[in-house]
């Protein structure tokens, strides 16, 4: 049997399924109880009440039936004796009313000559219509004489305290399922590149995961710092003999292999440069206000300035957002960069959107097939041969770099297809 459906129903919140495990239980036992309450309960004593006054109403009928005066007697039992309604009498009761069912039930078994019930007419003095021989009377007899007294109250009594317990639970609950939530929350910053304050608080098995957290959160910091500071480690030692070595090919007599080796200089030391983007992107800086429309304008100006061409599609007023501006900068100074690398101009988009900032960075070069584009996002990745190897090759750390920094900001970089430039197309999509 497929419950498939059940699934899709159900609430996926936390709260939502710690409510539904506490409600179940207690509606379910609140039918439960009611249920016996109203078959053994109410309808046994009022069955048993009624059984009762039958007898007395029989014996005021036998009165009346023989002629003999019944007004005495029917006063002792304290029986109301009038005419009866006009029009054909038929049993009348209100829908809610159960026990009144079951009086019902009783006199039209018990009671000889019995015509109809009427308790809706006088709810308090209920009145039961017989044929007397040649007379049809109405007895009236006082509803407590046929069932318990306000059996709602029971009831009613069941339901509240039911739901003032419910509610005693849940605000139980609720500060049991906290530890949970900031548990959560603190686990979500800290994919987000955020540090938030975290103490274990809770029950043994909580207390038990936040311990546990915070161990994780310590080892991956101390990896990450130990990572950092073994790539600036060696880039700034490799700077070193890079430059005794530019220094003694200054002071040779120019010729082209003295030429080719100040090239191969010139692209180590931009390799290393590169490495060092690689280590700084794991130290982001604090968030600040800032107008992501500005900071497109920025990095267009500084591509400018060093001859490449980069349109800007923006806004024109965008207001102040949280970002970390030196991270975002470095991601998309990276993406504009490659995109003039492998083409002729480039194209950055900002878009603002409800709870996210979109920064798009196309360009015209050959682009990356689709089934490369996994590869591309990885580090020391070299696509050279899918892409244009014109404006010199790099070392594969560009897209990585941009990706790394995008998901220690709590954002997505995605690659496609540019549908006018015909390029690659670079989605950086960063939480506000």
């Amino acid at each position: 049997m497929d419950f498939g459906w059940l699934k899709r129903v159900l609430p996926r919140g936390l709260y939502g399924r710690a409510a539904l495990i506490l409600l179940v239980p207690v509606v379910t036992l609140q039918i439960v109880v009611s249920g016996q309450i109203l078959q053994r309960y109410f309808r046994d004593v009022a069955a048993q009440m009624t059984t009762s006054l039958v007898l007395d109403l029989d014996l005021v009928r036998a009165r009346i039936a023989d002629g003999d005066p019944a007004e005495d007697l029917a006063a002792a039992l304290e029986i109301g004796i009038a005419p009866p309604p006009p029009g054909v009498p038929v049993d009348r009761r209100l829908f809610y009313d159960l026990t009144g069912a079951e009086a019902t039930r009783v006199l039209r078994r018990d009671l000889p000559g019995l015509i109809a019930v009427d308790l809706v007419t006088d709810e308090r003095f209920p009145a039961v219509i017989v044929q007397a021989g040649e007379e049809v009377v109405a007895l009236s007899v006082s509803r407590r004489r046929l069932s318990a007294s306000n059996p709602h109250q029971l009831l009613v009594l069941m339901v509240f305290f039911g739901l003032f317990m419910t509610w005693v639970a849940y605000i139980f609950l609720r500060n049991q399922l906290k530890p949970i939530r900031r548990l959560a929350q603190a686990s979500e910053a800290f994919g987000k590149g955020q540090l938030v304050e975290y103490r274990p608080s809770g029950a043994t098995e909580v207390r038990s995961a936040g311990r546990a957290f915070l161990d994780m959160r310590e080892r991956i910091e101390a990896m990450i710092d130990q990572r950092t500071l073994m790539l600036s480690g060696v880039s700034h030692d490799l700077r070193t003999p890079l430059t005794r070595m530019k220094l003694g090919l200054s002071m040779l007599d120019p010729d082209p292999e003295i030429a080719a080796l100040k090239r191969d200089v010139e692209e180590m030391e931009a390799l290393l440069e590169t490495f060092l983007d690689f280590a700084r992107a794991e130290a982001l800086d604090d968030p600040t206000a800032t107008d992501p429309v500005a900071l497109g304008r920025q990095i267009a100006e500084d591509a400018g300035r060093l001859g490449g061409q980069v349109d800007l599609v923006a806004p024109a007023q965008s207001g102040l957002v949280m970002l970390r501006p030196q991270a975002v900068k470095r991601c998309l100074s990276n993406l504009v960069s490659n995109a003039l690398r492998y083409g002729g101009r480039a194209r950055l988009t900002v878009v603002l959107i409800d709870r996210a900032i979109r920064f798009t960075v196309e360009d015209d070069g050959p682009g990356i097939p689709p089934e490369r584009r996994a590869e591309a996002l990885k580090p020391f990745a070299r696509l050279d041969a899918a892409r244009n190897q014109d404006k010199g090759s790099g070392v594969g750390l560009g897209l990585a770099i941009a990706r790394d920094i995008a998901q220690r900001h709590g954002g997505t970089l995605s690659l496609g297809e540019s549908a006018d430039m015909g390029g690659l197309r670079v989605d950086l999509v960063l939480p506000r």
